[in-house]
């Protein structure tokens, strides 16, 4: 998981397996003096977001209606809630349904896995019509749009690791900053990572990244593997993955101490 710090309906369409849920005492750690922080939650949506001033109005709005898009086209395109592969998408779907299966697709899973990211990225860009600075957190998965320097926590469960190293994200910039792990949190993952943290200028490819990497970590053998299997991508900005006293780490952003 990822905190940072300053430097009609269907409610089942996003359920996961719940028998991994962690309370998001994560959330503790987000702060940023100059924005101002609010939750939103819509079923199973829970964003915590930092923005110039408060802007949870609109942002309800917008969760809603992003969502509404992704459950109005399962209704008739089914295997693309449940498919863990590549899945084409019909040409009349949303823009955030293609944006979904075309970045999942790319690194090899099904577009679910960057639901996350994406619901992310469309409310917060969304909101930089409200906002000059925004930061979108969705259970881990961050959209970041700022004009200062921030470190982004890195929470990796029981790791030594866990909250002691951060990514540095420069002053204006627009990133996705997504996290997978199988130890930590509802998401599915065939791993056993602590955490595999993503960095790119596509919260939704971040994602879905951070969910084929992790898949490929299942002891510390492996961190080299998916190191590799990420650093093929050159979207890829910054990579970090943690197995418990172990760190793999490759990229173009500095890790600070924290």
């Amino acid at each position: 998981m990822l905190g940072i710090r300053e430097g009609k309906n269907s409610p089942l369409l996003f359920k996961k397996d719940m028998s991994k849920y962690v309370e998001r005492k994560y959330r503790e750690l987000m702060k940023a003096h100059d924005l101002a922080g609010f939750r939103v939650r819509i079923h199973e949506s829970d964003l915590f977001i930092l923005a110039e001033r408060n802007l949870k109005k609109e942002a309800e709005d917008l969760v809603r209606a992003y969502r509404n898009q992704i459950e109005e086209y399962i209704l008739i395109d089914p295997l693309f809630k449940i498919t863990l592969n590549p899945h084409k998408v019909k040409e009349n779907a949303p823009d955030i349904v293609k944006e979904m299966a075309f970045w999942a697709g790319k690194v090899g899973v099904g577009p679910m896995a960057s639901v996350a990211g994406a619901i992310a990225e469309f409310v917060g860009k969304e909101l930089l019509n409200y906002t000059s600075q925004i930061i979108v957190e969705n259970g881990g998965d961050i959209f970041i749009s700022t004009k200062r320097e921030r470190k982004v926590a890195i929470f990796a469960g029981e790791s030594p690791w866990s909250n002691k190293i951060g990514i540095l994200i420069p002053p204006n910039t627009m990133l996705g900053v997504c996290t997978s792990s199988g130890t930590v949190g509802p998401s599915l993952s065939f791993g056993k990572a602590d955490a595999v943290v993503i960095v790119s200028e596509s919260t939704l490819f971040s994602d879905a990244l951070a969910t084929a990497v992790g898949n490929i970590i299942k002891n510390p053998e492996d961190i080299n593997l998916g190191l590799e299997f990420a650093k093929s991508f050159p979207e890829v900005i910054q990579v970090v993955i943690i197995f418990k006293e172990h760190l793999g780490v490759w990229g173009s952003l500095k890790l600070v101490r924290l």
